[in-house]
């Protein structure tokens, strides 16, 4: 496996901290985490990204873990703008390819639709694009599974109760809404405890929620508000079917968002954390998504050539 570095990128106005791991003139992958995580969720993936000849590199998002905590920046055109500017500073000839989980997701969606020149490729894990999201997210099913969008709207609260006990309720959400806990180990854990620890970086993340339930009931932006961009991207949706907090209706009717086809691929033994629980299916798809419709680089040829750790040996051709 290649070796993951940790560094800071010193941005306009922020320094971000990011994980990276592949070759530095390989084609650009960010990817971004979801709540409550960090770049650390994408641990396994990169590796196998790198090995496959990408240049793969996650940071920590806006207020999460060594990336700067300003006090506001928290809606989605400034996050998304965080993004824009890390793929021109890594990558400034070229556009990148992009992944999102969770809030990742959220803000991938918006940088493809809002900076379409900077992204070639687009990917999502368990996250609805916005669109699709409002108009479900009102329906019994998903309001009830939605419940903590409304708790994190309380002042003070929140912030508390994440970050008590040294963050420990942090890692128990974690787990709660894995399929399978025993695939990650319990010390992978500790550091999003850590991070949660501090009450201030509880308040950032729950500040996402916060300024986007706000932004959603400001009069003034529902009668300026305009249809979402198009995608032009290719796109592919990766969605564990087991996600307890995102209903599979979410994942229908996409169509009408996206200038091509969407390509919607599902995990039936997966959670909502499937970075963390299946890395090896999500590298694998990312993969082949990412190399679709671009000829290979002898690094990546010999990649698809050579049998995984997982995989059976090919036979001779």
């Amino acid at each position: 496996m290649n070796p993951i570095t940790p560094r800071l990128v010193s941005l306009p106005g922020l320094r971000m901290q990011v994980l990276e791991a592949g070759p530095a003139d390989g084609p650009l992958v960010l990817l971004l985490h979801g709540f409550p995580e960090l770049s650390e969720s994408w641990r396994d993936v990169l590796p196998r990204l790198a090995e496959a000849g990408f240049r793969a590199v996650a940071p920590d998002l806006r207020g999460y873990g060594g990336t700067d905590r300003p006090a506001d920046g928290y809606d989605l055109d400034t996050l998304a703008g965080d993004v824009v500017q890390l793929a021109r500073h890594l990558q400034p000839d070229r556009p990148v390819y992009l992944v999102g989980h969770d809030w990742g997701g959220a803000i991938a969606y918006h940088v493809a639709a809002m900076h379409p020149e900077v992204v070639e490729r687009l990917a999502v894990v368990n996250a609805p694009h916005p669109e699709r999201m409002t108009r479900e997210i009102w329906k019994p099913g998903q309001l009830v599974r939605s419940w903590y969008i409304f708790f994190f709207q309380l002042p003070f609260l929140p912030e508390l109760l994440l970050s008590a006990r040294g963050g420990a309720l942090v890692s128990r959400m974690l787990r709660r809404e894995m399929v399978d806990p025993s695939r990650v180990p319990p010390g992978r854990l500790a550091e999003y405890e850590a991070n949660f620890s501090s009450r201030e970086a509880a308040r950032a993340a729950i500040d996402y929620y916060r300024v986007a339930f706000r932004r959603s009931l400001d009069p003034r932006r529902l009668l300026e508000s305009r249809p979402y961009p198009r995608i032009r991207a290719p796109f592919l949706l990766i969605w564990g079917e087991r996600d307890a907090a995102l209903r599979k209706q979410l994942t229908r009717g996409l169509e009408p968002y996206f200038e091509r086809k969407p390509a919607v691929h599902y995990l039936p033994e997966e959670g909502h954390f499937v970075p963390m629980e299946a890395p090896e299916k999500v590298a694998a798809l990312l993969i082949e998504h990412f190399s679709a419709g671009r000829p290979m680089t002898d690094e990546e040829a010999r990649w698809h050539q050579e049998p995984r750790a997982h995989e059976e040996p090919r036979p001779p051709a």
